[in-house]
């Protein structure tokens, strides 16, 4: 028996996939000083599977071209759309300005379960990444919309950042 297996490859996969389906959502994802060059070259890769347009980076998260960003990225570094700010609470006020709703994925009392943004349907959407060691500020938290926790079941409180990011990313898609 032998089988015939057609592939289609698309310049730009996640357009023609949204373009098909008539979806229109805008997803960025915003890495606030996250100090791997690994875990950012990761969440670039993530952003092409997750169908996030842009990656922000804020702080001091490393920017592209960096060969340990590439070594994780595999090349993702080069299409998705990526900024680099300064001031963190700039772009976020500008984000919320331009419509879009703002979470970040922290361990905080005003937390909620990750599964529940499987039920919501925002077009526009910020997921803001935290730092390796000390979380997301303060000052962000309480500028977020709503701030996601992914449950742990044993002794560590979170996961690395990066595969955390894919479980969310995945869960706004």
């Amino acid at each position: 028996m032998s089988w015939k297996v057609q592939k289609k490859r698309y310049k730009n996969h996640s357009e023609n996939f949204y373009l098909k389906n008539n979806i229109n959502m805008s997803k960025i994802i915003l890495l606030e000083s996250i100090r791997s060059m690994q875990n950012v070259g990761a969440i670039f890769r993530n952003s092409d599977g997750a169908w996030f347009e842009k990656v922000i980076l804020t702080g001091h998260t490393p920017c592209p071209p960096r060969n340990d960003i590439s070594k994780t990225a595999l090349g993702a570094q080069n299409f998705i759309d990526w900024e680099y700010y300064a001031d963190v609470k700039e772009v976020i006020k500008k984000l919320k300005n331009d419509g879009y709703k703002i979470y970040s994925v922290e361990l905080d009392e005003r937390s909620v379960d990750y599964t529940e943004l499987f039920h919501e349907s925002e077009e526009k959407v910020v997921l803001i990444m935290w730092n390796e060691i000390n979380g997301v500020s303060k000052e962000l938290l309480d500028l977020s919309d709503k701030i996601i926790i992914i449950p742990m079941r044993w002794k560590k409180e979170s996961l690395n950042v990066s595969v955390a990011a894919w479980i969310v990313m995945y869960a706004v898609s």
